[in-house]
């Protein structure tokens, strides 16, 4: 072996022994009610097969259902969300006072059934009535409607990841999304002004890894909960918008493709899903062990 290769040898064997060292733990939980809505920080939550409990259960859409989200119209990143008594709360941010309530078990008798478009899937959903879509179409001065997704609709997860059958709620692709707080510290020592966690919109933040490490995980568990990450995640223009304002910007878009391209993506964290091997809930301070 010459020298070059000894040194490659010898560098991956401490990456890998330093990583074996290290205790990971649960440092946040988010969930994201109404997708491309603002997130709430939880201290333990329970985990669902197609999300975890509330997340991304709501989805507002055009007059076609088609889903709407940030990439389109920024200013929902300024309607926050809340979990109080019983009710999802959505407020305005900068006018918390403007808000409107609906009872986390939705009348879904009384709600009309709507077929809804979430990029390429087509699935049932339940429509709200117009006094509450009207709501949020004066806020956002754009014609929308707020759908819920009920217990009996499948959204099935690529079968490329998971087996038939396996559901999804309104996110993007995947159930779950596992960040490293070391990715995140990473990015931020290369940018002019660091971003928060919030850009990226995960549901679990892990600290004690290397920066990017979640990227090789294929099998984790946060406390007795088993887990499968199954595909980095691509990121889009949603990260370049302030989840405060609704302003865009070029970062952090633009640096993290100067290292974090892989052919057409530019990838951010770690795409999961829940086994539904032992325990259904999680919270803050548990430990994370790879490969269990």
């Amino acid at each position: 072996m010459n020298s070059r290769a000894r040194i490659g040898a010898d560098a991956a064997l401490l990456t890998s022994s330093i990583s074996s060292c290290l205790v990971y733990r649960l440092e946040a939980i988010y969930v994201y009610p109404v997708k491309s809505l603002g997130g709430i920080t939880l201290s333990e939550a329970c985990l669902e097969r197609r999300s975890l409990q509330y997340d991304r259960r709501w989805m507002l859409v055009d007059a076609q259902g088609q889903f709407v989200t940030q990439r389109e119209v920024p200013a929902l990143a300024r309607l926050g969300t809340a979990l109080q008594a019983g009710q999802l709360v959505i407020f305005e941010k900068e006018r918390p006072a403007h808000q409107i309530g609906l009872p986390l078990a939705p009348p879904e008798k009384a709600m009309q059934p709507l077929m809804v478009q979430v990029w390429g899937d087509r699935c049932w959903a339940l429509a709200y009535p117009p006094e509450i879509n009207a709501w949020f179409s004066n806020y956002l001065r754009v014609e929308v409607q707020l759908v819920f997704m009920p217990h009996s609709t499948l959204r099935q997860v690529d079968r490329h990841y998971a087996p038939p059958k396996t559901p999804v709620s309104f996110a993007d692709s995947f159930p779950y999304l596992l960040i490293g707080q070391a990715s995140l510290d990473d990015l931020n020592q290369r940018l002019a002004q660091p971003v928060p966690m919030s850009r990226f919109r995960p549901n679990f933040v892990f600290s004690g890894g290397l920066p990017y490490e979640e990227d090789n995980w294929e099998r984790f568990c946060i406390g007795e909960a088993h887990f499968l990450a199954v595909k980095p995640c691509a990121r889009c223009t949603v990260i370049t918008t302030d989840q405060d304002t609704g302003e865009r910007s070029a970062e952090p878009l633009k640096t993290l493709a100067t290292y974090r391209r892989e052919g057409h993506r530019i990838l951010f964290g770690k795409n999961a899903l829940w086994t539904g091997e032992g325990s259904n809930r999680v919270h803050i301070g548990m430990l994370l062990t790879k490969g269990c």
